[in-house]
């Protein structure tokens, strides 16, 4: 038995409950394998971009497909189980290395039939942010009406989790542009730092003073020692430190392209978004082949806005990140449903650029569109 193999069984024999392989090659057909353990075998969960396609198999054929996997189709592989996080990371030469770490990170979920779903943060935690949100009481359980608040909250959590979990360990810079009063804020830095135990140093910017303050009280009293609020304009901010992630929910019209821009300037390894009140394009759409999509205005106004993430979406991959477009919560809960999470990437493929920014330009011209992240993105020296 080789090395890696003899790592693999080490790792299940453990008891690991969940693994997660990632960062597929160009290849591959699944962008992403999960596996669970249930009573006596292992569940196998296979995600493309739209399917996920299930199988239970034993111990032995578990670790063969484990040594598979890493022997081509996934360069990383991280396993949990009895207070354990197990890594495997592979070169771009195919060497493989394996550590493994205390971790407070426990499985997502047991994919058991009729079980109850569990989250990344759950009940019976004490997690003040929560509690000061209305979400928990102060036992630390879910309030009735504010369970949908709860599912949204989770949902984003699990959105920035898969992507942090592509960065090699260290500390974490982060910005969150127009942080307003900064819940979500607050329940970030918590999960990054007390679940996943990183070093995180973060900013909240916002325009408003007297929320900043209350935020920096805020931040005190929870002994939030890594995070800070700062009075400012996103337009122009001078990041304190080297960014590794941007965050913008809800910062209103053209900030959002503000925010995509100075993390594109500053090649912040992840980005998240979520944009808010698009007036921009909808003052400037005309069109006479589609004047259908402009004619009407409530149609016009979803359209722009859509129209609107589309470019954005398009700008970053044109950028040199890999760029989703994901619901962040139920249509039934909010209409501004829609998150941009954008991971860049290592290298880039000119034809792939090229080909977005086409996109991009074709639209313009036809709806006599200039986006303020197109004329923004047009400083800077892309390739």
């Amino acid at each position: 038995m080789d090395q890696m193999a003899a790592d693999i069984m080490q790792m299940l024999d453990a008891g690991c409950e969940r693994i997660v392989l990632s960062k597929p090659g160009k290849a591959v057909e699944y962008r992403r394998v999960n596996v669970f353990k249930k009573a006596g075998s292992y569940q196998i969960e296979k995600l493309t971009a739209k399917q996920a396609f299930h199988e239970n198999v034993n111990k032995d054929v578990l670790a063969d497909r484990i040594a598979q996997w890493l022997s081509g189709a996934f360069r990383q592989l991280n396993g949990f189980g009895n207070g354990t996080e197990y890594i495997f990371l592979v070169s771009k030469k195919g060497k493989v290395t394996f550590k493994q770490k205390k971790s407070a990170l426990a499985p997502k979920m047991q994919p058991e039939h009729n079980r109850k779903k569990r989250y990344l943060l759950e009940e019976g935690e004490a997690i003040p942010p929560l509690v000061d949100m209305g979400v928990f009481t102060a036992e630390g359980k879910v309030v009735s009406a504010m369970y949908d608040k709860f599912r949204q909250i989770n949902r984003f959590l699990e959105i920035i989790d898969d992507a942090v979990r592509t960065l090699p360990p260290g500390p974490l810079n982060i910005i969150d542009f127009g942080c307003g009063k900064s819940y979500l804020t607050f329940v970030l830095y918590y999960y990054l730092t007390v679940k996943c135990r990183l070093t995180v140093q973060m900013v909240g910017l916002d325009l408003k003073a007297g929320v900043i303050e209350k935020c920096g009280q805020t931040a005190k009293k929870y002994g939030y020692t890594g995070l800070r609020f700062e009075l400012g304009d996103i337009n122009g901010y001078q990041a304190p430190f080297e960014v590794d992630m941007v965050v913008s929910l809800h910062a209103c019209d053209t900030a959002t392209d503000y925010a995509l821009y100075n993390a594109i300037e500053w090649g912040a390894k992840l980005i998240f978004s979520v944009p808010c009140c698009q007036h921009e394009l909808n003052g400037q759409m005309e069109s006479s082949a589609f004047s259908l999509m402009t004619r009407y205005g409530i149609i016009k106004e979803r359209f722009a806005a859509l129209a609107t993430d589309a470019i954005r979406a398009n700008l970053l991959e044109y950028c040199g990140y890999k760029t989703q477009v994901l619901e962040f919560v139920d249509l039934s809960h909010t209409p501004k449903n829609l998150l941009i999470r954008a991971v860049k990437k290592e290298g880039k493929d000119p034809a792939h650029c090229r080909k977005m920014l086409e996109e991009v330009q074709r639209m313009m011209q036809e709806y006599r569109l200039t986006p303020t992240l197109y004329q923004l993105i047009g400083r800077l020296k892309i390739h």
